[in-house]
């Protein structure tokens, strides 16, 4: 039986969905994918369905409605714990994430990273296709995020993700309730918080070339939000409270 579970929720991504089934099949053959489609009305679920009929390793999760990137993660997780899998990996469906970086961040994972995050903004990272104003809303998001929650992570809110399914079940990854960046946020921080082992492996983060990005200023504003939050009840902790006086 596999021990890799690869998650990849889609909503609306007809057009990128299968090749990139391909390419991680191709880069981890011996994993399982678990689809998780939020009833995309451009028929992604039924065209994975035809590709799950052909390959027993893929699977698709339908849910009844578009539900939001962070309860999508928390349905693979559950999934992946029912099935005893010991990895997860995070990808995005529009191919903006390459598979072929996949062996090295599960070498890490297997020597003992709880979390392996695919970095743009290590040494070796880098994007491609972005214009300056989205460069400039990661990087200052990430840098602030860093701030606010006193974090080593330089990519705090990337999507392409390896953690060891040991790591999360130490999480009450019940109480997450963000979405889209800020989900990404904090469950990488919970894991750091906690003490356990985040390493950052770099990649090059392509810009999709089919379909819209979801991405909106809703999800930029609720991570700004929630950090900010965060780093305040962090600062106004009992525990922090006594180390000032």
């Amino acid at each position: 039986m596999a021990d890799v579970l690869v998650l990849m929720p889609t909503y609306n991504e007809i057009e990128s969905v299968i090749p990139l089934l391909a390419r991680v099949r191709a880069a981890v053959p011996d994993a399982d994918v678990l689809v998780i489609d939020d009833a995309s009305p451009d028929g992604t679920g039924e065209l994975v369905d035809a590709a799950a009929a052909a390959d027993p390793s893929i699977t698709v999760l339908h849910r009844t409605a578009k539900d939001g990137l962070g309860r999508a993660y928390l349905a693979g997780f559950a999934y992946a714990r029912e099935h005893g899998y010991d990895y997860v990996v995070e990808i995005d469906a529009d191919g903006s994430h390459d598979p072929a970086d996949l062996p090295a961040m599960l070498v890490l994972a297997r020597d003992g990273a709880d979390l392996v995050i695919g970095s743009r903004w290590v040494t070796g990272g880098a994007v491609s296709n972005w214009p300056w104003l989205r460069r400039a809303i990661s990087r200052g998001g990430n840098a602030y995020a860093r701030l606010a929650l006193r974090s080593r992570i330089r990519d705090i809110t990337a999507g392409f993700r390896v953690f060891r399914l040991g790591a999360l079940d130490r999480l009450d990854t019940t109480s997450v309730s963000s979405q889209g960046y800020c989900f990404q946020v904090e469950v990488a921080w919970r894991i750091e918080r906690a003490g356990l082992s985040v390493v950052e492996h770099p990649i090059t983060f392509v810009e999709r070339e089919h379909g819209r990005s979801k991405m909106h200023t809703g999800i930029v504003v609720e991570a700004l939000l929630r950090v900010t939050q965060w780093g305040f009840g962090e600062w106004l902790s009992p525990s922090r409270r006594r180390h000032l006086r």
